[in-house]
């Protein structure tokens, strides 16, 4: 198959803004956008081809057609007909909610689903935006769940000041929160699974406090204060940069002043890219496809070679 775009799943979030329209272009429905899901198989939520002669099929059709030729025999084997990674921008206009995720046997266990191990990458940050990433002492379970009934919550949290480029790690179990004014990158299990544990009180535009999970979280919660969370990566041009590799996913980041060509012939994985930064045309033998910064384009596994063309593109390289 030719390099795939989709169509973008636009979300209204409580939280959302415009970012994802003045920095990324998109044509978001509202002023409250939060989230475009760019690759998705989660149910109700499947992403749709945009582009060339396979436009208007869904990306589960392509799968469920030919799974090893798009997902390729090794992700078959480990996920089934199931697209394995979720791909998103989000745009966080105010704080979002403190909230964690569980690992995959938790989350097999209650919601026969996958866990959420996830990452992000800063693509734009107002100044002095922060995110919330894990605790900043170790915790116990009685002393957290007495800073939910008196309030004091925040004052075990740790902050984390952020720009452009920084990246992070978000582990199962580690309590986080993307906090306002941070536009990022997220590339995660595909899972929808959230135990929300704060919300800052706020209510939805109906006046209802939105629901919170404690008591399924506090199970599912790492208690100790870990310094595992903030990804120190080098950013050498026109070279294959490793990011991040855990066993959901391996993120690359490629900083291009040039064309490159890359053998991903021993891959037996799909590849995806990101463009968070600049612009390029992602190009195999079946033909090819351009993106800009905040697209995204999906190489199934059956290509070997993929030329990157461009004058000047940052993008993140995902596989399994």
């Amino acid at each position: 198959m030719y390099p795939l775009k989709f169509n973008p799943i636009l979300k209204e979030r409580l939280w959302g803004g415009t970012k994802l329209k003045d920095v990324l272009g998109k044509d978001i429905p509202n002023d409250i956008t939060g989230e475009s899901w760019e690759i998705s198989t989660v149910p109700g939520d499947i992403s749709v081809v945009s582009n060339g002669d396979l436009a208007g099929t869904s990306l589960q059709e392509l799968i469920d057609k030919n799974s090893e030729a798009v997902l390729g025999k090794s992700v078959v084997e480990r996920f089934g007909k199931e697209f394995p990674i979720l791909i998103k921008f989000i745009d966080a206009k105010q704080d979002l909610s403190i909230q964690l995720h569980p690992n995959d046997e938790l989350a097999k266990e209650r919601h026969n689903s996958f866990g959420k191990t996830e990452m992000w990458y800063i693509m734009d940050a107002d100044e002095a935006a922060s995110l919330i990433v894990g605790f900043n002492k170790n915790v116990s379970k009685q002393e957290y769940t007495k800073s939910l009934e008196d309030d004091s919550l925040l004052d075990l949290l740790n902050y984390e000041n952020v720009k452009e480029g920084d990246t992070f790690f978000i582990n199962t179990g580690k309590i986080h929160a993307i906090g306002a004014g941070v536009l990022l990158a997220e590339i995660q299990q595909t899972s929808d699974v959230t135990y929300r544990v704060f919300d800052f009180n706020r209510r939805d535009k109906n006046g209802n406090l939105r629901e919170l999970h404690t008591e399924q979280a506090l199970d599912a919660i790492d208690y100790e204060k870990k310094d595992d969370f903030k990804v120190d990566y080098d950013r050498e041009k026109d070279i294959v940069n490793d990011m991040v590799a855990c066993p959901y996913f391996t993120t690359n980041y490629i900083d291009l002043t040039k064309n490159m060509e890359q053998d991903i012939s021993n891959r037996d994985s799909f590849t995806i890219y990101m463009c968070v930064g600049g612009s390029a045309t992602i190009e195999n033998k079946f033909g090819s496809a351009s993106i800009q910064k905040g697209e995204t384009v999906l190489v199934s596994a059956d290509s070997k070679k993929v030329l990157l063309k461009t004058n000047g593109a940052k993008l993140l390289e995902v596989t399994i």
